[in-house]
């Protein structure tokens, strides 16, 4: 029995008006869902946001029988079935099928699916393989399969699911019935394998462009990245927004440190209580908070169209995430402003990650990497770069400035020598390399892979040893994305050549270039600036430098144990006029600011207002106590008088570490019990000399002290427990 409907264009505007409430489809969807009704197979490649889910839900409205709706997350399912019985008069119209339900849930639905009132039925893969579900559905009449989030079919795919690749056996044994697939995100090599697997090669193929033309993408080097989100946000206040964490644990921390600094956050991510990220998005959704902090596991399918940013705390694994994931913001049409912040060390993490997995999963996995990278340090077009590895052209001039690349260009040179000598290196080397071996060679460098290759390579390797190895990768990817060269993804990543190539070896024309971006050195150089910084308000820091030896005289104690130069360096660059914000003075803290702040910030406000100065509230951040460090263990050990070596075995440190974490709880304004160590080591009489040392000392320092007394006497720790007793015992 045919189980779909056969409609004209009138009939379809119809329903599509009488259902939703819409005069017109957008995009593609007309096409699409009367291929659909024509029981034809379709394979729909439509960005988040450009409508996927009507173009299985009119159908299912409109034919007799169930549509089988597969879907990876329980969010998702639950979002769509809610918004589906707002559109119709019935709750059965539509529902979910998972182990959450009751029994009694459970039975509502199965009688639905009998009497033929539910049009919907959304099922999770880990569902859809119990027989007892495959019982059930062979009973009743099937319109069609729809599977959503269709990439996690291809293990060549971000975001790959075995369950996935069972479904057309599934479907094979409940009944035949035409599949629509759709996904936001998929390589051709992911749309072949989609195709392959589900058995409908023939299925006609719908792409609508990738290019999100309203969404601003940037990539910054990874510098006090609670800061830097704490700014973004707050330029956009009142907007809503999602940030990215790799980690269950960082999501906690951002989430907290935003809550803390007057911005309406919540955390969202898998170890929450079910009850609680239900909560926690429902308060997203309904504007009850600004910003979701989470991790991937939010945003598939969530229906919320005005989210203005997304920021990637930490870079994504793949480009098919970071697409998605960005695709997020600005469904609506409106400008979605897409930060991610950039710091090698996060790479190595992600290839962490990947070592306890099967080889070909870690080889897969470090290509996706791979392409992550040249994406993040790529000087070219993003949106370009973007495009091409989804298989779309573009050109970069209309981006209209949309990409921080575009927006503030590298300036370019003439790259023809350079492209020729590389595209002949791969030539010479029997297009057997990736590109990390290709820049080795062309620098003169080695592996043990290059290695094995010795004869073909030795009269290639280092022709191109004027430029660094980073210069070679950037024109790989210019070149890359030109055409010139392809990537082979069955062999990883093995770089050939392609016709384009071969024509430049023979035919070079002038072909301009840019150096990527060198984000490890840029987050050094931003870190060292932080760490090592000068004062941009000379005169407020010499200010405030008088007053500091002032006040020391005044309570007879070194300068510096009330506020170290790199403190007041701070403080003249901040104009911190509260308690609360001289607190968070780096190395200041509570605990010195209430002791020693108060005519610090009064110098500062009287500065502030005769000179009429602007201060940049935007860096003065509050900061929340690290429940991952070891701070309370430190200090309530210490409470108990227990032993440095029984303190440091039970946190897993070494004497040294945890002298150094003792050192900064003291030096942030903390005061600690340490008269049971002091004592073991030295009497009241010396101790009293030590402190009279350190009152008269110029710098306060360790090297001097140091210089003072004999190795004999005492050692390089005591010292510097010494040292430590006095700031919290005298300065705290």
């Amino acid at each position: 029995m045919n189980s779909l409907k056969t409609v004209n264009k009138t009939d379809l505007y119809l329903e599509l008006k009488k259902n939703f409430g819409f005069n017109s489809f957008k995009g593609r969807q007309e096409e699409i869902i009367l291929n659909l009704l024509e029981e034809k197979d379709s394979m729909v490649i439509m960005p988040t946001g450009g409508g996927k889910s009507m173009c299985y839900q009119l159908p299912a409205l409109i034919s007799s029988g169930t549509a089988i709706v597969i879907s990876p997350l329980i969010a998702l399912m639950k979002n769509q079935v809610d918004l589906l019985r707002g559109f119709s008069k019935s709750d059965n119209i539509a529902h979910v099928l998972n182990s959450s339900l009751s029994k009694t849930e459970t039975e509502t639905v199965k009688s639905d699916l009998y009497s033929k009132k539910t049009k919907l039925l959304y099922v999770a893969p880990e569902s859809l393989i119990k027989d007892s579900i495959i019982d059930l559905l062979k009973k009743i009449e099937i319109s069609f399969y729809a599977i959503d989030e269709a990439h996690c079919i291809s293990e060549w795919g971000h975001d790959f699911r075995p369950e996935y690749r069972k479904l057309r056996q599934i479907f094979e044994k409940i009944k035949i019935a035409p599949i629509i697939a759709l996904t936001a995100t998929a390589t051709p090599k992911v749309r072949n394998d989609i195709k392959k697997n589900l058995k409908i090669e023939n299925a006609k193929l719908f792409i609508d462009s990738f290019n999100r033309n309203n969404l601003f993408y940037e990539i910054k080097p990874k510098v006090e990245p609670a800061k830097q989100i704490i700014k973004f946000i707050k330029e956009r206040e009142g907007q809503s927004g999602i940030v990215y964490c790799l980690s269950r644990k960082k999501v906690e921390q951002i989430a907290e440190i935003l809550i803390v600094n007057g911005i309406k956050a919540l955390p969202y991510h898998a170890g929450l209580e079910s009850k609680v990220r239900m909560q926690n998005q429902d308060a997203f959704l309904m504007e009850e908070c600004d910003v979701i902090v989470a991790t991937i596991a939010f945003g598939m399918g969530i229906d919320k169209p005005d989210i203005r940013f997304v920021v990637h705390h930490d870079i994504p694994k793949s480009l098919e995430g970071y697409y998605q994931e960005t695709g997020r913001a600005g469904r609506d049409g409106g400008k979605g402003d897409c930060l991610t912040l950039y710091d090698y060390k996060d790479i190595e993490k992600l290839e962490k990650f990947l070592q306890s997995k099967p080889i070909s999963e870690q080889e897969l996995g470090k290509l996706m990497i791979m392409e992550t990278i040249a994406f993040s340090e790529t000087s070219l077009c993003r949106r370009k770069y973007l495009l091409h590895y989804f298989g779309e052209n573009f050109d970069e001039n209309k981006c209209n400035d949309m990409c921080d690349n575009c927006k503030s260009p590298k300036p370019k040179i003439d790259g023809k020598r350079f492209i020729v000598d590389l595209l002949e290196c791969i030539q010479a080397c029997n297009e057997s390399f990736k590109s990390k071996e290709i820049a080795k060679i062309m620098v003169g460098e080695s592996n043990s892979l290059i290695n094995q290759y010795k004869d073909i390579v030795s009269k290639i390797s280092g022709i191109g040893k004027e430029k660094s190895v980073q210069f070679w990768h950037s024109i790989l990817r210019q070149i890359y994305v030109k055409g010139l060269i392809n990537k082979e993804i069955e062999s990883y990543g093995t770089i050939k050549l392609t016709q384009l190539g071969k024509d430049f070896i023979d035919n070079p024309v002038s072909f301009e270039i840019t150096e990527d971006h060198d984000y490890n050195k840029l987050s050094s150089q931003a870190i060292n600036t932080v760490q090592k910084g000068e004062s941009l308000d000379k005169n407020l820091f010499f200010l405030l430098k008088d007053l500091r030896k002032k006040e020391a005289i005044r309570i007879s104690l070194p300068p510096s144990i009330i506020f170290s130069e790199p403190s007041l360096i701070e403080m003249s660059n901040m104009y911190p006029i509260t308690i609360e914000e001289i607190s968070n003075i780096s190395g200041v803290g509570s605990g010195k600011a209430t002791k020693y702040g108060i005519p610090f910030i009064k110098l500062i406000e009287e500065y502030v207002k005769e000179n009429n100065i602007e201060r940049p509230n935007e860096m003065i951040v509050k900061s929340v106590a690290n429940k991952g460090n070891n701070k309370i263990h430190i200090i309530q050990s210490l409470d108990k008088k227990l032993n440095l070596e029984d303190i440091a075995r039970g946190i897993g440190l070494e004497n040294s570490e945890l002298i150094d974490e003792i050192e900064s709880i003291v030096e942030s304004g903390t005061k600690l019990n340490l008269n049971h160590i002091i004592s073991d080591f030295i009497n009241e009489e010396d101790l009293e000399e030590i402190i009279d040392f350190f009152k008269e000392s110029e710098n306060f320092s360790f090297d001097e002290a140091r210089e003072e007394f004999e190795e004999d006497e005492f050692s390089d720790d005591e010292i510097r427990l010494l040292r430590i007793e006095f700031i919290s015992s005298v300065g705290n």
